[in-house]
This record gives structure tokens, C-alpha cells and sequence, in this order.
């Protein structure tokens, strides 16, 4: 790495984009194991300005002050910068990411979807992306206050292929930074594989929970929804497969036995439909149906599913639209 990233015996210093679940967790339990950590609120910041952030944890709750703006103009240089915001939002990179270039900091991708990387690698060097994948439940319930349910382990690979293969010198920095906040860290020499095992939950529970308005619970005690899950999980295999990603039968059930275990769980996207937000369906959905396609796969289920999805975005955005103007 070009910076000065933990030099000197100093700890590292990081910006988080974004106060949502992924970035109130992982950055609060950050600046609570003292590392200097700097958020980027939208409409959280007036909030966070006169209160505390508070996070709810099975690795012990707490409560700090977060050193919070709402310009990026007025944030100082980091070692690295966290994107924690959804992929909807990275429109806001353009104006963000070369704020900090003058450190030439790390750049961590901790959003859903594949080849989300490629949006970051459009105003930095690619050898300073790392996507990570959060197996994470967690749900912003207001303004700064963040609860977290279950798991919570970051997988990380480097975005440039070239170090494919490797376990790089900036991986080992961030990893070891998360694991002295609590976090559990897996370093990953593949992060198209970590990305394409993330999909195998994501596309059947993001995408089921909306259509069925369904907690994971309820999907997983239905013996129908549950089969069109697991037969979802395979159509991701297959398209991983496609694309010279391995993903094995076991891995699939264990995925769903974790999900059957796991308390129930109201996934992102539901929450963002529910709250008339634009849903992730490109990351998630329409980049992997895309990278199928072009390794001459189709997974009809996820292009069903994906457009039923769809439709049900540009019908609540429309509504929402025609009210505002009427």
C-alpha cells in the first residue's frame, strides 16, 4: 500500500459512507475499539449531531458520540474508506472518492450484488478495492440506531484480478483491523466466489421476501415457498458455475439450514419496499442475470423473479410520483 495505513504504531483511520445497519455496526464497533472513524450521514447527520449513535448487539450493546458530516469536503484523509451505503446510492461516488485520493487510501465495497466494484474502480486505482460480503442480520429501526440480530462476518477479496489468488497486504490490514473491533473476518483469494455464495441467499430471500411479503421465517416454515428458495439457490449455482465459480450442493444446505436457525428476519429489500425505496435489483439481480447470460446460462426463475420485482419498483415509484405532483 501507498499510504500510511497503521504506520508507526498509529491505528488506521477510516470514512464511512453511509449510518445504515451495515455502516452504524461495523463503524460504531470500530470507533468503540478506538479506531478514528468519520461518517458520511445523509438523513441521519442533523440527528447524529446532538445524539448518540446507538447500537443494539449480541456482542454488547453501546452507545458513542460518531464524528459525523454531511459534506464530504469537510472530512479529513483516511487510511480507508468504507462504502457502506446501498448500491443505488453510488451515483454519490463521483463526488466522494476522489475527495480522499490524496492518501491513496484503501477502498472497501461492503455492498450486495457482483461487479459492484466497478463503479468505485471509475475514480480510484482498482489495486485499491476490496469488496467484502456481510453475512449479516441487521436493521436500522431510526434515526442512529442500529439492531443488530445475528451473525455478522465480513468475507474480503480484492477487486483487481491480478492478485486473484492472493492474500494481499491491504487485505491483511483491514482484516485485522475489523477483527480487533469483534468482527468476525475471512480473507478470500476469489472475490467473484464470495460474491456468488453471497447471491445464493441473497437473490432467493431478498427477492422472495418482497414478492411474498414474507419474513425468512415464514418463507422457510411454507413447504412451497421454502422448495422455490432452495430451487432459486440452485439457478444461482448454476449461473456461478456458468461464470467458473463452484458452488457445491452442501454449501447450498447449509445455507438454508442457517436460514431455518436464524431468529426471523426481515431482509433489506423488503424494508426498502416497504419504506417506497429503490430496491437494489440491478446489483443484485440484473448484473449476476447479465454475467449468466453472457456465459451462456439463463436462470428463467431469477429472471421471473426479477422481473416481477421490477415491476413492482417502477409501480410504487410511479405512484409515489403521480401523488407528489397531484
Amino acid at each position: 500500500m501507498t499510504n500510511s495505513f497503521g504506520n508507526s504504531g498509529r491505528k488506521p483511520s477510516f470514512a464511512v459512507l453511509g449510518v445504515g445497519a451495515v455502516g452504524g455496526l461495523y463503524g460504531g464497533l470500530l470507533a468503540k475499539a478506538g479506531f478514528d472513524v468519520h461518517f458520511l450521514a445523509r438523513s441521519d447527520y442533523l440527528y447524529l449531531k446532538s445524539s448518540k449513535l446507538k447500537v443494539e448487539t449480541p456482542l454488547g450493546d453501546f452507545q458513542l458520540q460518531a464524528q459525523v458530516y454531511d459534506d464530504v469536503k469537510k472530512m479529513p484523509q483516511v487510511d480507508c474508506v468504507v462504502v457502506c451505503w446501498k448500491t443505488t446510492a453510488n451515483v454519490a461516488l463521483r463526488e466522494t472518492l476522489p475527495h480522499f485520493q490524496g492518501s491513496q487510501p484503501t477502498i472497501l465495497v461492503l455492498q450486495n450484488g457482483l461487479n459492484i466494484e466497478e463503479q468505485a474502480a471509475q475514480y480510484v486505482d482498482r489495486t485499491q478495492i476490496l469488496g467484502g460480503c456481510c453475512f449479516l442480520c441487521c436493521n436500522r429501526l431510526g434515526p442512529g440506531h442500529i439492531k443488530h440480530l445475528d451473525y455478522g462476518r465480513i468475507a474480503i477479496g480484492s477487486f483487481d484480478q491480478r492478485l486473484s489468488g492472493q492474500i494481499t497486504e491491504r487485505m491483511n490490514q483491514v482484516g485485522s483491523a475489523f477483527s480487533q473491533a469483534g468482527v468476525e473476518i475471512q480473507l478470500a483469494t476469489s472475490l467473484a466466489e464470495i460474491r456468488w455464495k453471497k447471491l445464493a441467499w441473497n437473490i432467493p430471500f431478498n427477492g422472495l421476501s418482497v414478492v411474498l411479503n414474507s419474513d425468512t421465517a415464514t418463507i422457510m416454515a411454507n413447504p412451497q415457498s421454502a422448495q422455490l428458495a432452495e430451487q432459486l439457490m440452485e439457478e444461482v449455482s448454476q449461473s456461478a458455475n456458468a461464470c467458473g465459480v463452484q458452488i457445491s450442493e452442501d454449501h447450498i444446505q447449509k445455507m438454508l439450514a442457517d436460514t431455518r436457525a436464524m431468529v426471523p428476519y426481515a431482509s433489506s429489500m423488503l424494508l426498502d419496499y416497504q419504506g417506497g425505496r429503490r430496491m437494489e435489483l440491478e446489483a443484485i439481480f440484473g448484473n449476476p442475470i447479465r454475467a449468466a447470460h453472457s456465459a451462456g446460462y439463463q436462470p428463467k426463475r431469477i429472471e421471473m423473479l426479477y422481473r416481477q420485482l421490477s415491476f413492482l419498483d417502477d409501480h410504487q415509484q410511479n405512484a409515489r410520483t403521480h401523488l407528489s405532483n397531484s
